[in-house]
């Protein structure tokens, strides 16, 4: 029973994101080496987080419990706001690096486009998020022991493979928004990742009514999803298509 629930919860949280990267980024080894780098930038900021997070640990009572959980609500919300800003930092490297490219190449044109390389980054912020949010979780569901025996949510692997794959798929379109807003110099672009961000991390406080934070994260994901789509060039005709589910050159019914 645990080696399926390990096996489940794999394919949940990262199954998606393994498609993503196979049929997009694997056969380009630009991309590969750009997936890797925004892998590592996240990696950075976690790692600056989590030395900000300890010494105030250490730093602080522990026997205080109101101050540990404000400590615990400082530390989410100073983690999510230093992703981001490596995220910037990130698109800053990546913008040199299409001079550079445009530069050694013999046609005067970039081999990636901007768009590209914030799908690609986006998908290996959450790739790297994703492990560091499910890695203990998998070693533990291989056993030994029960979830739920001592009266706790038997669904506990289960929501966080779920919640996992969500931050995946949220973290490649807050890559695409994120570079769009730089980009164009919309900050209010930017802001509206950050602030989506925030509300994405808040919300797993309600756990463990994984209501509280399943069913916020997928909304904000699915209009991250139309918003990504659209800046990317797709067109409102086509998502209103998708979402009614219409073939090419079908019309809706009358009263639909």
């Amino acid at each position: 029973m645990t080696l399926a629930v390990f096996f489940g919860c794999t394919f949940i949280a990262f199954g998606p994101a393994f498609g993503l990267f196979l049929f997009t980024i694997a056969r380009d080894p630009l991309r590969i080496i750009i997936l890797i780098a925004g892998a590592f930038f996240w990696l950075v900021s976690l790692l600056l987080s989590s030395l900000i997070w300890f010494i105030a640990v250490k730093a602080s009572d522990p026997r205080d419990e109101r101050l540990q959980k404000g400590l615990l609500i400082f530390g989410v919300m100073f983690s999510v706001l230093l992703q981001e800003a490596f995220r910037f930092l990130y698109y800053k490297l990546l913008r040199k690096a299409i001079e550079g490219l445009v530069a050694l190449s013999e046609d005067g044109c970039s081999p990636i486009s901007i768009q590209q390389m914030a799908y690609v980054a986006g998908v290996g912020f959450g790739l790297m998020s994703g492990a560091f949010s499910m890695i203990n979780l998998l070693a533990d569901a291989l056993g030994p022991g029960t979830v739920g025996i001592h009266g706790d949510s038997q669904l506990y692997f289960l929501t966080s493979a779920f919640m996992t794959m969500v931050l995946i798929f949220l973290h490649t379109f807050w890559g695409i928004l994120f570079f769009h807003g730089c980009e164009h110099r919309r900050w209010w672009e930017i802001m509206a990742v950050v602030v989506m961000h925030l509300t994405v991390s808040g919300s797993s406080f309600c756990n463990p009514l994984y209501v509280g934070s399943l069913v916020p994260s997928y909304l904000l994901m699915a209009a991250a999803a139309a918003w990504a789509y659209l800046l990317s060039g797709g067109s409102a005709q086509n998502l209103r298509r998708f979402l009614l589910c219409l073939r090419s050159g079908a019309s809706p019914q009358p009263g639909s």
